[in-house]
């Protein structure tokens, strides 16, 4: 006898939708939690907002859970004497760390004191929460063998506060049990993970890819895989400042855009972007011929030149198919 379908819980699919419409802007900059991720692309791809990865619902709300989850670990070590602040749960709110140009992250606290074993010694304070099968490695192998981003960022944490130790707490989603490691400071690698964050933020042109093999296993759990091994070019929801041929990073924290030198530069205005947006070569599959006097983007694409630009097809228009100009394409900025 064939079982009559479940019908689709409406109540979660709701709860769902409303997470995914409130889903966050892209960071600003490129942020410790990432520096220690291998693929030098990924890091560029991410800091310019060239590939945008969309979450479920129910990953939004996991996401929100764990951050939740910040304030219980507080409270449990302020309940054993540990002195704790710079955190979520408090009213100043998280230390935000600048650690170069284009490069910082916000600290999940900062202990002064109350550590057992290391009483007197200040900690940076790193909070993650993980699946069981993710927890039973880290307490066989350590933060650094098991998750060495999270290592690579308080290193970073440590370096940009001048602390030398960090605690590291752990919490089990499914049995809520913790654990807790003292991470050394270690100077040398803290210094090599900050200036390569750097060097890749500042870099025009984007880097290599981690692997040309698009079984690579960290490849194909990559956002950027649809990207690297297939279209090399980005979706229509990402055109945005970063990823314009005007706009550049500079030494100094600041972003410049080449076309319209006024054009205030702010993250927010950097998401919006213009009607000038000209896309980045190396974010399309087109050879770029050059551009013309207006400054517009000039493409071959299936033999013939195509005009990317406020005088031509706009980026999004483009992305989508299209190959011939709008009549009011040219719209004055």
């Amino acid at each position: 006898m064939t079982p009559i379908p479940r019908p689709k819980d409406e109540v979660v699919a709701r709860i769902d939708a409303c997470w995914e419409k409130k889903e966050e802007c892209p960071r600003p900059h490129l942020g410790a939690s990432l520096l220690g991720h291998p693929c030098e692309r990924w890091l560029w791809l991410s800091f310019r907002w060239a590939v945008r990865e969309h979450f479920s619902g129910r990953m939004l709300r996991l996401f929100d859970r764990g951050q939740r989850e910040e304030a219980v670990i507080v409270e449990n070590l302020r309940r054993i004497g540990i002195d704790i602040h710079h955190t979520s749960a408090d009213d100043g709110g998280q230390l935000f760390v600048e650690l170069a140009p284009h490069v910082g992250g916000s600290l999940d606290g900062i202990i002064e004191s109350g550590v057992p074993g290391a009483e007197k010694t200040r900690h940076v304070a790193e909070f993650k929460t993980h699946n069981l099968k993710s927890f039973t490695e880290l307490k066989q192998k350590g933060v650094y063998e098991a998750k060495r981003r999270h290592w690579c960022q308080m290193q970073c944490y440590m370096h940009g506060t001048k602390i030398k130790r960090a605690l590291y707490v752990a919490v089990c989603k499914d049995n809520d049990e913790l654990y807790t490691e003292r991470v050394e400071y270690n100077p040398e690698m803290a210094k090599y993970i900050i200036d390569r964050g750097a060097r890749i933020a500042l870099t025009e042109r984007i880097p290599a890819p981690l692997s040309t093999d698009p079984s690579w296993w960290q490849c194909k759990m990559c956002p950027a895989w649809k990207f690297c091994h297939e279209t090399h070019c980005i979706e229509a929801d990402c055109v945005n400042c970063r990823t314009c041929a005007h706009v550049t990073p500079k030494p100094d924290g600041t972003w410049q855009c080449e076309n319209i030198p006024l054009f205030g530069m702010d993250a927010g205005e950097q998401l919006e972007g213009c009607t000038r947006h000209v896309l980045h070569p190396d974010l399309v599959p087109w050879r770029l011929l050059g551009d013309d006097e207006d400054r517009d983007g000039l493409y071959e694409i299936d033999g013939k030149t195509v005009v990317n630009g406020c005088g031509g097809i706009m980026s999004v228009n483009l992305l989508n198919g299209e190959r011939e100009p709008r009549e009011d394409s040219g719209v004055p900025f």
